[in-house]
C-alpha cells in the first residue's frame, strides 16, 4: 500500500473557502480517479507563522495505481489547484509505503 500526503499550508484569508472546496470539490476529484481507496484531511498542529498546514493523504493499493496517477490526472488536478490558489499556498507531497498497519 502506498500512502501519497500532500501538506499544503494556506493563506487564513482564504483558509475556509479552501477547506471547503477540497472537501467538495477537489477531493472527490482526485478519489473520482479510481486510483486511491481512502483519503484524510487532517489539520497540522503547530504550524509556521504566516499560514494554517492542512495534511490530505490518499492511500493506495500498489505503486503501479500510484505511477497511473501520476502520469494520467495528477497535472491536471494540482494545476486547477495552483490556479484556484495561486499565490496563497506552499505545497509539499509526500509518498510513502506503508509496511504494516495497526488497528485497535
Amino acid at each position: 500500500m502506498i500512502l501519497y500526503n500532500v501538506t499544503v499550508s494556506i493563506d487564513p484569508s482564504v483558509h475556509q473557502e479552501w477547506l471547503n472546496w477540497m472537501k467538495t470539490k477537489h477531493v472527490p476529484d482526485v478519489m473520482a480517479t479510481g486510483c486511491f481507496v481512502e483519503a484524510r484531511i487532517s489539520r497540522v498542529k503547530g504550524e509556521e507563522e504566516g499560514g494554517l498546514t492542512f495534511a490530505i493523504s490518499y492511500v493506495c493499493e500498489s505503486q503501479e495505481i500510484y505511477d497511473r496517477y501520476q502520469s494520467e490526472h495528477a497535472a491536471v488536478l494540482q494545476k486547477e489547484h495552483g490556479e484556484k490558489y495561486a499565490g496563497q499556498f506552499a505545497a509539499f507531497r509526500t509518498m510513502l509505503t506503508i509496511l504494516e498497519e495497526f488497528k485497535a
